[in-house]
């Protein structure tokens, strides 16, 4: 194993998979069946968002989220609204500043009046600064892919790489147990990823989409929560199909969206900027990667959202390219990540009275130093 990046930190591990476990769990993809990954905009997106917008007055805006038509917007009118996720004007962003500004009403009520929404109104479509970029709205792609689950009737190839990440990452195994099942994705001959990040800003108004069930308020957005990654290659490649790293271990890099253009050209583009990325990987059947989507938070839990794992895949030139991630999930709130353990333990006691198999954690568990 070695380090091959330090922001973000990232290790290189060869022969972490045997040729004879690369073909398993290639065919058991196969045998599952891949359905497609591309996430471009359709002909239909594509003229749709070029027709102009509708124009609305503030007092139309009002009466699309006052739903009961009370006079009052409340924070389920917002909450309810957020289910949406494709909303023009209505987008997560501006709903969450408008509940920003229900929750600071100053006469401590938590309901907006039309003479209070004009305010909110003003300051959401003519913000003070621009809110930081949102990678995952651009994130484009196009591969197949499916879900491996790592239920009891597995095959053991699975069982056994799930047991190596546990050891080489020391993490708790229910951290890993808990976590999304395999994700095996082929790549053909122009397949690409373009550079995103695994895991998402934290935020109060969002919950984790693998803790969410153990919630117990509404939240305005689901969103990944990846702790760690780790990259399998399954399959070595001809030509192209490097995995990029576009600002890893850059010095001068700064945490905004104009650091990711250079000279006019936007380095998240793989397929047009995949060989002026900071770091390059070309895949190897057998090699693994480890890296750390998230900081520590200094008290041994997961912090801050690590920008310089920002990653992607660069386009297959020539041949095919088979990868499997392997996520581990942490909630960043350690208090949800233990309701949801406990749900998990209460489910598994009453089907087969495993009732010590998924301990709590504490907080000085989950971050260590490999």
């Amino acid at each position: 194993m070695k380090t091959i990046s330090l922001k973000p930190l990232i290790f290189e591990i060869p022969g972490f998979l045997t040729e004879e476990e690369c073909r398993v769990v290639v065919q058991l993809a196969q045998l599952k069946g891949l359905m497609e990954s591309q996430t471009t905009a359709s002909p239909l997106e594509r003229e749709e968002s070029d027709q102009p917008l509708l124009s609305l007055s503030t007092e139309e805006v009002f009466s699309l989220l006052d739903l009961n038509q009370d006079g009052f917007i409340q924070k389920e009118e917002i909450v309810s609204h957020s289910r949406s996720q494709d909303g023009t004007w209505l987008n997560p962003e501006k709903l969450r500043q408008i509940l920003t500004g229900l929750e600071a009403n100053p006469a401590g009520q938590c309901m907006l009046t039309l003479e209070d929404f004009r305010q909110v109104y003003n300051l959401a479509q003519h913000p003070m600064q621009q809110p930081k970029r949102n990678l995952q709205r651009q994130f484009k792609q196009r591969s197949k892919h499916t879900w491996l689950y790592l239920g009891p009737g597995a095959h053991h190839v699975l069982h056994t790489l799930r047991n190596r990440v546990t050891s080489l990452t020391r993490l708790p195994p229910a951290l890993v147990e808990l976590s999304e099942p395999l994700q095996v994705i082929r790549f053909e001959q122009g397949d690409f990823s373009n550079a995103h990040h695994d895991s998402s800003l934290s935020h109060s108004e969002a919950a984790c989409s693998h803790t969410r069930l153990a919630g117990n308020k509404s939240a305005l957005s689901e969103v990944s929560c990846r702790y760690l990654t780790m990259l399998f290659y399954l399959s070595s490649v001809e030509e192209g199909g490097e995995s990029t790293f576009p600002v890893a271990d850059n010095r001068t890099y700064e945490e905004q969206a104009s650091a990711l253009v250079q000279d006019g050209v936007d380095l998240t583009d793989t397929q047009e900027t995949c060989s002026r990325g900071n770091l390059r990987i070309k895949p190897t059947a057998g090699t693994a990667l480890l890296w750390y989507n998230h900081l520590s938070d200094g008290r041994g839990w997961m912090g801050e959202l690590d920008e310089y794992s920002l990653h992607g895949e660069c386009p297959v030139r020539r041949g095919v390219k088979w990868v499997a991630h392997s996520w581990v999930n942490v909630d960043p709130d350690p208090q949800q990540q233990a309701r949801y353990q406990r749900l998990v333990a209460q489910r598994h006691q009453a089907k087969s009275g495993m009732e010590e198999h998924y301990q709590p954690l504490s907080h000085s568990n989950l971050h260590q130093d490999l």
